[in-house]
């Protein structure tokens, strides 16, 4: 069995539980464990709220995309925007925890302990942010699209 599925939607905070519940419903209807389903619908509304918040200017109608892969025993999930990408010295990114008492930056450090493998990278030429995650899949014993 395989699904996929890609948004393009603009810079706006509704746009996250958008993205949110279509993977939810997605991964209902597939029969994947709903602990799974969790797990991956909260890490890809930290790498969404992450590209609407912090993928360059104000203008909210430049848009970010979300491509998820369910394919055999594992989901894929990419969120990429056009913003400035992410601030490095080198090619990779590392994730560094937020301070204690800090209001934002936990967003990637969620990601990373939610999900089995997190690829975070800038994309090459005009620039912006890749955040790529995945997960192995669990199924439901009545799910109607167990991977054969």
């Amino acid at each position: 069995m395989s699904i996929w599925w890609s948004l393009h939607l603009r810079r706006e905070a509704a746009s996250v539980p958008l993205a949110r519940r279509l993977l939810l419903g997605t991964m209902e209807t597939a029969g994947v464990d709903p602990d799974i389903s969790y797990d991956l619908s909260l890490a890809l509304s930290e790498a969404c709220a992450n590209a609407v918040e912090h993928a360059g200017n104000t203008d909210s109608s430049q848009a970010y995309r979300v491509t998820a892969y369910l394919d055999g025993e594992k989901c894929r999930i990419e969120v990429t925007d056009a913003g400035p990408g992410f601030p490095s010295a080198g090619r990779r990114t590392p994730v560094r925890a937020a301070h204690p008492e800090a209001e934002h930056g936990r967003g990637l450090c969620l990601i990373q302990e939610l999900a089995d493998h997190v690829h975070i990278r800038n994309k090459p030429g005009r620039g912006g942010a890749v955040v790529s995650f995945d997960k192995i899949l669990k199924w439901r014993k009545d799910a109607p699209l167990v991977a054969v």
